[in-house]
């Protein structure tokens, strides 16, 4: 297959895929990335709103009218896929992700693993115009023990990484921590959205993995509809960010789920800042903001083996391990059609 409409040997009788189109595509691409979450008991719900957002604003790593593409059997929509890059921040390898959702209905059929092959056909193409002096790799990501998972391991792909989602189940008999002193709370002003955004990245530069750090970035992350920075907790430091936690609450998210859950998207605390209780106080008070909007749980996402002792943090501010995910990680043979 390939980006225009058409098939190969690899792929099921009749399937063909064609080019991303924002207006047309948002709601299949809603439909069946919720199909798929269902069947497979993952705690995670889609809306148009937050994909036109997601999917509508191009950077250089990530631009869905490159990288993502729709699959069609029979005049239906039943999957997708899409991919970006990153480097690593330890600079070992640009990785190139892919990733993809084959309606559940049509499981089964041989789609998923052509649409993988097709992906990374045009991850290579991609690669192949990056003068770049290090590795280059496939990368993925997926909730354990799930299709996906047995997918990519059929295609060659080794775990490199585990990452959890814990949740709070109650946010009941939460202590109030006060800042350390010389630090304080206050809200971030629409012009300094992009000092927040930075402060942020700088937090994870010693993280495993990359992202995308671009200003393009930022404007999907901070544009998405229930982005409501009332909820967010920034601690300043003079006119300095030192830490903060950007949270949030997806009501549509929860409708579909039947909770009443918001989300520490991001807890970050700047490398100066760090040893100083600041993250530990700044979970309490975000449990608490979320508990005065009506929450009656929390959740949040680390990495299993994140070196700053994270995972510890949050299981004593009363998170356990909900879903397991798995990062993976591929060589890619420059050479390969």
């Amino acid at each position: 297959m390939n980006a225009r409409r058409g098939a190969s040997a690899d792929a099921p009788t009749g399937l063909v895929t064609r080019p991303f189109a924002l207006d047309a595509d948002v709601p299949h691409v809603v439909r069946i990335g919720n199909a798929e979450n269902e069947a497979d008991g993952v705690e995670e719900r889609f809306d148009e709103e937050s994909e036109r957002v997601w999917l509508g604003r191009p950077s250089e790593q990530f631009d869905a009218r490159r990288g993502f593409v729709m699959a069609e059997l029979g005049g239906e929509v039943v999957a997708f896929a899409g991919q970006d890059w990153i480097d690593t921040r330890d600079g070992a390898a640009r990785t190139y992700r892919v990733w993809g959702s084959v309606d559940p209905e049509y499981r089964g059929r041989g789609i998923g693993t052509a649409l993988l092959a097709d992906n990374e056909r045009r991850a290579r193409a991609l690669a192949a115009t990056h003068d770049v002096d290090r590795p280059r790799v496939f990368g993925s990501f997926s909730a354990e023990g799930r299709p996906a998972s047995r997918l990519l391991e059929a295609a060659g792909y080794e775990i490199d990484r585990w990452f959890f989602d814990m949740t709070r189940p109650s946010l009941d008999g939460v202590v109030d921590i006060p800042l350390p002193d010389g630090l304080e709370l206050r809200p971030v002003a629409s012009d300094q959205r992009l000092a927040l955004w930075r402060a942020n990245r700088e937090a994870f530069r010693d993280h495993w993995g990359g992202s995308d750090e671009s200003e393009a970035a930022m404007n999907r992350f901070f544009d998405q509809p229930h982005t409501d920075p009332g909820l967010w907790l920034i601690v300043w430091d003079g006119d300095e960010i030192a830490a903060g936690v950007i949270n949030a609450i997806n009501p549509e998210e929860n409708a579909a789920l039947g909770v009443q859950r918001g989300w520490l998207s991001s807890v970050f605390t700047r490398r100066p800042w760090r040893r100083r209780g600041l993250a530990r106080a700044l979970i309490a008070k975000s449990l608490i903001v979320l508990r005065d909007r009506g929450m009656t749980s929390a959740g949040l996402g680390v990495d299993a083996d994140n070196r700053q002792g994270a995972l510890r943090l949050y299981e004593a501010a009363g998170f356990a391990v909900a879903e397991r995910y798995n990062a993976w990680r591929k060589p890619m043979d420059p050479g390969a059609p």
